[in-house]
């Protein structure tokens, strides 16, 4: 067996985390204590898009195929990082051009922006690099399973409409990976990801468990 060094990519879910503007603060509410009734159990209350998260088409499309339809195999797979930490604003199809050989070979796309590092922060919900329209339809061409990023989001916050960046990839059912973290360590490299959203039936989205397998 050939060893492994496992990564995790995910934001830990706490009460006091950051979330999308507008979207409420995530509740965990002791429910059962020990004291009381002999175990522990916590009541869990938030948005389908927290932390570490997967949008499916069904989050912007009415007839979008929600999360649990996908199958599992469309959670694992081949992945690589690309650093546009250095770019300005908009990534545009020249800053991906040097990796379009190895697009062909890979299941995931993960962006490093750079701003995991702002985590916490309020300068972590803007000024971070996203695609332009035109390189969105770019990636579009390879068969990649998802996008994902170490931001808040694949389009801009101020862009709540129409979600252009989105639309591209949900719209080709590619699905989306948003507040990944620990993602600079990757840069340059291929690696197996394995990123698995909450099974929830009807799902626009999910908190996901994701997780870099790197030979050690």
């Amino acid at each position: 067996m050939i060893p492994l060094n496992i990564l995790d990519l995910t934001r830990t879910i706490t009460p006091d985390m950051p979330v999308y503007p507008g979207t409420k603060l995530p509740q965990m509410i002791e429910t059962c204590r020990l004291e009381t009734e002999g175990f522990r159990e916590t009541e869990l209350r938030m948005y389908s898009h927290t932390g570490t998260h997967m949008d499916s088409p069904a989050h912007l499309f009415p007839a979008g195929k929600t999360l649990d339809r996908f199958s599992p195999n469309s959670f694992y797979g081949t992945a690589m990082a690309v650093d546009v930490s250095a770019v300005k604003g908009v990534i545009e199809p020249e800053d991906l051009l040097p990796y379009q050989q190895a697009l062909q070979e890979v299941n995931f796309l993960i962006l490093y922006t750079g701003w995991e590092h702002l985590w916490g922060r309020k300068e972590y919900y803007h000024g971070f690099p996203v695609l332009s329209p035109a390189a969105a339809q770019w990636l579009i061409q390879f068969k990649l399973k998802a996008v994902g990023v170490d931001a808040i989001s694949v389009d801009t916050v101020e862009a709540t409409s129409p979600l252009t960046i989105h639309k591209i990839f949900l719209g080709k059912d590619i699905l989306l990976i948003e507040n990944l973290c620990n993602i600079q360590p990757l840069t340059g490299q291929n690696f197996t990801l394995c990123c698995l959203p909450l099974k929830t039936c009807r799902a626009d989205g999910a908190p996901a468990r994701a997780v870099a397998l790197v030979q050690a």
